[in-house]
């Protein structure tokens, strides 16, 4: 009984008002782009595709980027195409945090029949991208993946943009 009763105690005592530093953003929303920002490069994810990537901020917090690639060896035929859209939730000098959706299909077989079980994907989830050299980022992605076939797995992305106007 005296164990119950010291641990109440210890519960009852914890959840005594604390005060804490916390650092809060002096901003509610991040800063809009005043022009569309555009970006060539390289991504990797199960879900929004593999391959050469064009990425388009437009002058919001909106931005959107399209992905493909295609690979052919002896007779079997491996492509994927995909999609990806990206809500700015924080934008620094140098840095973007996001969350993300996107779709995707993937192939892999020959004479038109597709070896995966599930080759369309669709995922949401968050992300980030830092800028480290003049006008080259690089992100990385973790979205919640579902696959056609029934699957759900916790999946990374990442790629690489050159960005112009």
């Amino acid at each position: 009984m005296k164990l119950i009763c010291g641990l109440l105690s210890a519960l009852l005592l914890s959840t005594l008002p604390l005060r804490a530093q916390v650092n809060v953003p002096s901003q509610d929303r991040p800063k809009e782009l005043g022009q569309s920002v555009f970006g060539l490069g390289l991504t990797g994810g199960l879900v929004s595709g593999i391959g050469l990537s064009f990425r388009h901020h437009l002058p919001s917090v909106f931005s959107y980027q399209v992905a493909g690639g295609i690979i052919k060896v002896d007779t079997k035929l491996h492509y994927d195409v995909g999609t990806e859209i990206q809500v700015d939730l924080t934008r620094g000098e140098k840095t973007r945090f996001f969350v993300c959706g996107g779709v995707g299909y993937f192939y892999s077989g020959e004479s038109g029949h597709n070896d995966l079980d599930g080759p369309f994907r669709a995922g949401i989830g968050i992300g980030s991208e830092v800028m480290r050299v003049e006008a080259f980022s690089f992100n990385g992605e973790l979205m919640f993946s579902y696959f056609s076939d029934g699957t759900v797995l916790p999946l990374p992305q990442v790629g690489c943009h050159y960005y112009f106007y």
